[in-house]
Parts: structure tokens; sequence; C-alpha cells
């Protein structure tokens, strides 16, 4: 079995060598000879996630962008779906998936590399309609408790900015909606786009003004890969210049959302 999975894997180099892919790209990037892609499921499509249709595929824009970066490297592609983007950054640092789809903190850099952004988000929350909270102001007071998504950029950038406030963590955004919905929490930090599907859940409650973070979102790579590194960064920038990411957004159904240049 080895043997064939080697075999395939020269192949796949070979025959990327003679299309013009570097053989550093690829023994730094598709080391198995199939690109792993990492991305993270919700039950709404965003930028960040991706959902799954009823025979359990995934769809969305990270699978979208994922499928193009495969097809310019002329290799098969395989998606590793996680609750969480806390676990993406994981499974990036430590090589178990060779790209991911997250939003690129300070924390973040320190483990893996990114690429430029393909969308910038802004985090607020979503506050119960029982709280009486109407700005980002209101929401740090010590009868509030604030859910976040357990190793997510938003949760940490909450937890910086939120003196009063309790802050607890979800390991799914379903979580944190039962959490919001038995009252447990009164308010969900997340990022924009996300929550207007989830304000339907939620009835009486209202997405905040304004934003307590702005962030990039970008493809992660493990670090100590510059040829990989250097790849997905061109990559990106074509594929903002050439349609493939608004293309990405517009079948997800995100046609409002603005794509950085």
């Amino acid at each position: 079995m080895r043997a064939v999975t080697l075999a395939a894997v020269f192949l796949a180099w070979s025959a990327n060598a003679e299309a013009g892919v570097d053989e550093s790209v690829l023994k730094q990037l598709v080391p198995t000879g199939t690109l792993r892609v990492g991305i993270a499921y919700a039950p709404r499509p965003t930028p960040v996630f991706v959902t799954k249709d009823a025979a359990g595929e995934v769809r969305g824009v990270p699978r979208d962008i994922g499928a193009a970066l495969a097809k310019s490297l002329g290799v098969p592609v395989e998606y590793i779906v996680k609750a969480t983007t806390g676990e993406l950054t994981d499974a990036c640092s430590s090589g178990a998936i060779d790209i991911g789809f997250m939003p690129a903190d300070d924390e973040r850099r320190k483990r893996v590399d990114f690429s430029p952004p393909y969308f910038v988000i802004e985090s607020t929350y979503l506050a119960a309609g029982t709280t009486g909270i109407k700005l980002l102001a209101d929401v740090d007071r010590p009868d509030i408790t604030v859910v976040g998504i357990n190793g997510s950029t938003t949760i940490r950038a909450a937890g910086r900015s939120l003196k009063s406030a309790k802050i607890v963590a979800a390991k799914s955004v379903d979580e944190a909606m039962e959490m919001m919905k038995s009252g447990g929490a009164q308010a969900f930090a997340l990022t924009h786009d996300s929550l207007p599907a989830l304000q339907n859940q939620l009835p009486g409650s209202r997405i905040l003004d304004g934003a307590f973070q702005t962030t990039d979102v970008a493809i992660a790579v493990q670090k100590e890969k510059p040829a990989a590194l250097s790849y997905v960064k061109d990559f990106v920038t074509g594929a903002k210049t050439s349609g493939i990411v608004r293309k990405a957004f517009d079948d997800a159904g995100l046609k409002g959302l603005a794509i950085p240049q």
C-alpha cells in the first residue's frame, strides 16, 4: 500500500512539474499527493464556514476556493471538516491538514502563516431581546453572559474588550444558539456576516451596530514552508482578481459582501 501511495504522489508531482508547478511547492503544500483542505462547519454559509447539503456534501466559500487551489496545483482535494476554526488551527499547525480557512489574528500568526485576506470580518454581538442591550458598550455588565465559539478569534477579542460580563465558550454555533434560547447566555459574540440568519432563530434579538474587532480571513499554511506559502499567496491574489473568490461568495448566497483588493 505504501509503495502505491508513494507512486501516486510521484506521478502527481511529475504531472505538476510539467504544468509549471515547482516541485518544492508540491512537496511542501501537497505532501500526500492530495490537497487536504481544512474547513469549519456552521448551520449557515459564511466566508469562513461551510454548510452540508442533504447528501452530506459540504458547500460554501472555503470549499470552492479550496477546490480552485487544488485545480491550480493539478491534484485531488480532500475536505476535512471541523466544528471550529480553533480545531483547524491545531490541525494546520501539526500538519494534519495542508491548508485551513480561518480568521488571521495575532495568536494564530504565532502558529501558522497566512495568505492575503479574501475577506475582512467585523465581530459584534447578537443580543437577546430581554436584555435591553442596544449598544456594544451595553454588553459589558455583570449580569450579562456572553457566549463565543471555543478557540475562535472572536471570543479572544471579546475577552480582551469585556471587563464585567462573564464569557463562556461553546463547542459550536448550534451549542451557542441553544444557550441563547435557554437563557444561559444573553449575548453571542460572532462575525457580523454570520448573525442575520441566526437572528431569525431568536425572536426579539438585536444585532448590534459597529464592531469590537475587525479581522482578516485568509488561508493558513503550516509554518516553515516558504514555497507553499508563496504559492498560496499568489493564488489568493490571483483568485480575487480573476473572479474566483467573487463567484464563490455569490454561489453561497453572499452577493452583498465585499471582497478586499
